[in-house]
């Protein structure tokens, strides 16, 4: 009898464990999802930014990569694509209160974006570029995971 118990309890195991394994990739694949969608919002956010305001990104492309991850990832976890080149105390809070929402404050009133993302031509950092293809954007982030 004991021996039918042990082997019933081994027996289902497996069954748990790849049922939980698929529920891990399940959720996994739908965050990565996620991700991919607000860095392509972002993506074209910052492009149509930059066009409209007249800047550039910088002419290191993986620079523009990594701020433009940084506010796919905080739309992501804050609702809000806030500035992730500051520390802040408070994430939640200073998303809230918009003042570092990209565009930030700064950055809408004098043309000054402490990322390097938005650049005024006259900028040392200044590219020629208002685009940036997901390729690039990808190639730029690759290193970082």
């Amino acid at each position: 009898m004991m021996a039918l118990k042990s082997m019933r309890a081994s027996a289902t195991a497996p069954a748990a464990r790849s049922s939980r394994s698929r529920c891990v990739l399940v959720r996994a694949t739908a965050e990565a999802e996620t991700v991919s969608k607000n860095l392509e919002i972002m993506r074209r956010f910052s492009e149509q930014y930059a066009k409209r305001s007249g800047t550039y990104f910088c002419v290191d492309k993986s620079v523009t990569a990594v701020v433009i991850q940084g506010l796919a990832e905080h739309k992501d976890t804050l609702g809000a694509a806030l500035c992730p080149c500051r520390h802040y105390d408070d994430k939640e809070a200073e998303a809230a209160q918009g003042y570092w929402n990209c565009p930030c404050v700064p950055m809408r009133e004098r043309k000054e974006c402490h990322c390097m993302l938005f650049l005024t031509e006259d900028n040392d950092f200044a590219g020629k570029d208002q685009t940036i293809s997901m390729d690039e954007l990808k190639s730029g982030i690759a290193g970082m995971h």
